[in-house]
């Protein structure tokens, strides 16, 4: 077993639950809130075992950690069938999330994410690996007393050299990190801190110190890809390029313009060296812009293109922002349907989880037409197959493909 910290003692605690909360649980939902607590038997301490117990018989619901940190207070990890929380534990739940994802492995892929937090059993704990390197990426306390555990077993699935620590700010500022540092090497060495790898026969770069979450986001690899497909001859846009994730795929696809648009001038530096990496003979372009700005902008100068793909980081990220989100959307939206050609596309992604699916395409629907254009359905699709979902909220991800007429 890889040994990373000393070992911390846990305890078993009894709850119970107030009757709304324990319906959830029986549903097999994976959170407990503070208020939702009715019953316990001693005080809980953070990555103690928390089980709880049906009300009327005293039945085994479920079990999880104890997050004092949190406004959601225990974190299950276990529903209906009582289990030894242990290495065994450990390395079964570990192996069952690879298994999940082997039909990736087939294609020429060598990124993926191996752990999605609560969708396998292990809430706020997030595992990507980049070809060799793994990365975790913690959100929680309640892993720091299970994560020699973890690591292990993530190695011996993944087979990766190096396994790099990622920690939340929140989890950085608040409670003790047993020593633990954000972008610390945990195992193997790490020769640089980009790392480059495949996706689809691609190549990226991903920074796995000082990148946005793990270094790169994982889960529109089917979409960039599907882009990719669409864009041979094409003009493409690329607006909230980042890391230039659509362009490159769009280029390797044989596109022959691609612009990258996005406010970061740091993100869209990624971009022109992940387009690098691959053999294109279209060209590539970047805008250092405000989207929405940017939009108008290329409006005003009556530009069309054949593809144009949206996706926006979260826009609410509270429930007070869900309202502003929509107006966000719906004016994303109607600027992009300006700037499709006749028979072009125009692809719209939100990745806010507050958003619902059903409202953020009939959002973005309403407002194609209130720009005067009809259009054709092409599809709807949502996580690549490496973010699976088991509850409502760990659904988060939805994209459009829309034929404007």
């Amino acid at each position: 077993m890889i040994k990373i910290i000393e070992n911390i003692p846990t305890k078993r605690i009894a709850v119970k639950l107030r009757p709304s909360a324990e319906k959830m649980v029986k549903k097999g939902h994976p959170w407990v809130f503070t208020d939702s607590i009715a019953k316990q038997n001693i005080d809980a301490d953070v990555g103690d075992l928390i089980i709880i117990y049906d009300n009327k018989k005293n039945n085994f619901l479920a079990c999880g950690f104890y997050d004092p940190y949190s406004p959601i207070r225990i974190k299950l990890i276990q529903f209906k069938k009582p289990a030894q929380i242990n290495e065994e534990w450990f390395a079964v739940t570990v192996t069952k999330a690879f298994e999940i994802r082997k039909a990736l492995l087939i294609t020429d892929t060598n990124s993926y994410r191996l752990l999605f937090g609560e969708n396998d059993h292990l809430p706020g704990c997030i595992a990507d690996v980049y070809d060799t390197v793994l990365v975790i990426k913690l959100y929680s306390h309640i892993w720091f007393p299970y994560l020699n555990w973890l690591v292990t077993h993530l190695v011996r699935v993944s087979g990766c050299m190096t396994v790099v620590l990622r920690l939340s700010r929140l989890l950085e500022a608040k409670g003790d990190t047993y020593g633990l540092s954000n972008g610390q090497i945990l195992y193997g060495e790490l020769e640089d801190e980009v790392v480059v790898f495949k996706e689809h026969g691609v190549l990226f770069s991903a920074n796995v110190i000082k990148g946005h979450k793990t270094g790169y986001f994982l889960d529109h690899r089917h979409n960039r890809k599907r882009v990719g497909e669409l864009s041979k001859d094409k003009r493409v846009l690329d607006v909230f390029s980042y890391a230039g994730g659509f362009s490159v795929h769009a280029l390797y696809g044989g596109a022959k313009k691609v612009i990258s648009l996005d406010i970061s001038k740091q993100a869209l530096q990624m971009a022109q060296e992940n387009v690098a990496l691959n053999m294109h003979i279209g060209s590539h372009e970047i805008i250092v812009a405000d989207a929405f700005e940017g939009l108008q902008n290329l409006i005003d100068q009556q530009q069309l293109f054949d593809i144009v793909v949206i996706d926006p980081p979260s826009f609410a990220k509270r429930e007070n922002e869900i309202s502003k989100a929509k107006k966000s959307y719906a004016r994303l939206a109607k600027l992009g349907a300006h700037l499709v050609s006749r028979n072009g596309i125009l692809v719209l992604a939100s990745c806010s989880s507050r958003v619902t699916a059903e409202d953020f395409f009939n959002i973005s629907e309403e407002n194609i037409e209130a720009a005067g254009r009809n259009f054709d359905i092409l599809d709807k699709t949502t996580h690549d197959e490496d973010h699976p979902i088991i509850f409502p909220e760990g659904a988060y991800l939805k994209c459009g493909y829309y034929k404007l007429n």
